[in-house]
């Protein structure tokens, strides 16, 4: 077989760079049969593998089988095809290399010009119900990623293709360049090839690690794919882009969110808080509705009329509430949506408010009325508004081994993510007075919130909606305060969770005089004998829940 190499002058970079052979085995067939009639028009010779080229034989592309070229069958269940010099050889050599170039020659390995491959669908398989672990390993792909490798580390000669997306570039560029790509193509294809295989071997590597049971390994790769670049990120003068876990989850999440037609690109901080407003209001079987501004709720409350549950929510803090994230893990109704929207007109201004706007709403699914009246009603006026859909919320869905990750400069922190809730057998009542079925709802509620709320917290709720909220104090007693303060009147009577100990009685102190007659705390300091001794003397309820849940 003779080499395709241009022997007499193989520094001549138009003729190296001229794609002549192309190899083509793919899983993924979507457009592989135009892009390869592309390339045969074009004069290339195509070789190709097992499926792959019986789809394009089928399609009438001449194909040169992989045993032809290496004089080996496929074999043992197709796990060896591709390994094999007459393979890597034609994929490394180095065209402007003598000895290499000789090296070819001598053994007749011609150069393989394009190479067009994507990888066993090893994360589809995983994701799949009831993926027995035999079928996860037969989804490794090894000749694949070898492939790629080898393609994209000579890329300065081999132009590597590893997904259909990247097919009309390279078929236009060819076009352009007399049957050659660019040296500036090449190099981001090896980029992102590079980047396809390290993803890869980490979704590989995190499900081996999770069979073996070991959540800490020594080496931690994180796939991660860009889904979208941002206008900016917190602030204007910072750039960002919003990436995506490779691996699939079928958990319902912001990630996940389906955006409705309209309306602006979410933002990097509204990507932040419409992520902590749905992941709070998941934690509710019960109609719910949740407002949150700059990560923290302002609103949240329950009812078995998910209108009333937003109304509730909404007037909890209507200052707040401007600008916020709407969550609700109900469909969103056309009597919903007239009352979302009625909150900038009516509501608001009732209760002393400037006027209202949500940057987004999200929620399982919108009926058709309520996408339509949330656009058009003139006095809402916020065509912009985004609206996500997120399918039905399913508890059993959540994903328990995903990394809850933080970022400090030059390094990352992984953690479990906190899934614990209301724990009712674990909750032990600290004092003489116990709780009422209506106090223990309401402390459930604060409890819940104060898990989702900075801290230093304290969350004040009282029939099933939430009234004041302490967030991100250096202290706890001002968190009470802010709370308290925000409350007003709504204090009496109130439930009060604080998401981590009192290490001194002066919160209970406060509540008491605030008319609060309920808490929830942890527990566990060495003075909550101090704590408990000052609920009995205000005749309080104060219950310990055996966790804390402090957010840093």
């Amino acid at each position: 077989m003779e080499s395709t190499i241009s022997q007499s002058n193989p520094k001549n970079t138009s003729s190296q760079n001229k794609i002549k052979r192309a190899l083509v085995s793919v899983s993924d067939k979507t457009g592989i049969v135009e892009f390869a009639q592309a390339l045969s028009k074009m004069g290339v010779d195509i070789i190709s593998t097992g499926g792959t080229a019986k789809t394009l034989h089928e399609a009438g592309i001449d194909v040169i089988g992989i045993e032809s070229v290496t004089g080996f069958p496929e074999m043992m269940d197709g796990r060896v095809k591709t390994l094999h010099p007459k393979i890597h050889g034609g994929l490394l050599a180095l065209r402007d290399n003598d000895q290499h170039t000789q090296a070819m020659h001598d053994h007749q390995i011609e150069g393989i010009d394009l190479v067009c491959v994507n990888l066993y669908p090893f994360e589809a398989t995983i994701a799949k119900e009831g993926c027995r672990f035999e079928d996860a390993i037969e989804n490794i792909d090894i000749g694949g990623p070898s492939m790629v490798r080898s393609a994209a580390k000579n890329h300065k000669f081999v132009t590597i293709v590893t997904s259909p997306d990247q097919y009309q570039t390279i078929i236009d560029e060819m076009k352009d360049n007399q049957g050659a790509t660019t040296q500036a193509t090449r190099n981001q294809l090896a980029a992102s090839a590079f980047a396809k295989t390290a993803g890869y071997d980490a979704a590989i590597s995190s499900y081996l690690a999770s069979q073996a049971n070991e959540p800490y390994p020594q080496k931690v790769s994180i796939a991660i794919e860009k889904n979208s670049e941002l206008r900016y990120g917190e602030n204007p003068h910072q750039s960002a882009a919003f990436y995506k876990l490779a691996k699939s989850t079928k958990e319902p999440c912001v990630a996940n969110a389906r955006q409705l037609e309209g309306g602006k690109q979410l933002s990097f901080n509204n990507y932040m808080d419409t992520n902590a407003a749905f992941e709070l209001v998941k934690e509710f079987e019960k109609p719910a509705a949740v407002i949150v501004k700059h990560m923290n709720p302002c609103g949240c409350a329950l009812d078995q009329d998910i209108v009333e549950a937003y109304r509730k929510a909404y007037i909890a803090d209507v200052t707040s509430a401007f600008g916020g994230i709407i969550a609700l893990n109900h469909t969103v109704t056309e009597a919903l949506a007239d009352a979302i929207v009625e909150s900038f007109s009516r509501w608001g201004k009732e209760l002393g408010a400037g006027g209202f706007f949500a940057e987004v709403i999200i929620a399982p699914s919108f009926e058709p009325a309520a996408v339509e009246l949330i656009r058009t009603r003139k006095r809402w006026g916020r065509e912009d508004v985004r609206l996500l859909e997120t399918g039905p919320i399913n508890r059993e869905a959540i994903e328990k081994t995903e990394y809850d990750v933080r970022c400090v400069t030059g390094g990352l922190l992984l953690q479990e993510r906190d899934l614990i809730a209301w724990e009712p057998d674990q909750v032990s009542v600290a004092t003489m007075r116990k709780p009422t079925s209506q106090q223990l709802k309401d402390l459930e509620l604060a409890w819940i919130v104060a898990k989702h709320v900075k801290s230093n917290t304290i969350v004040l709720a009282k029939d099933n909606a939430v009234v004041g909220v302490g967030a991100g104090q250096m202290n706890r007693v001002d968190s009470g305060m802010l709370a308290i303060r925000q409350a007003g009147e709504n204090t009496e009577g109130a439930a009060m969770a604080s998401d981590a100990f009192f290490p001194f009685p002066d919160n209970v102190t406060q509540a008491a005089k605030a008319g609060i007659t309920a808490i929830a705390q942890p527990g566990g300091s060495k003075n909550d004998q101090l704590s408990i001794d000052e609920a009995n003397r205000n005749d309080m309820t104060m219950v310990f829940t055996g966790k804390r849940h402090f957010k840093h």
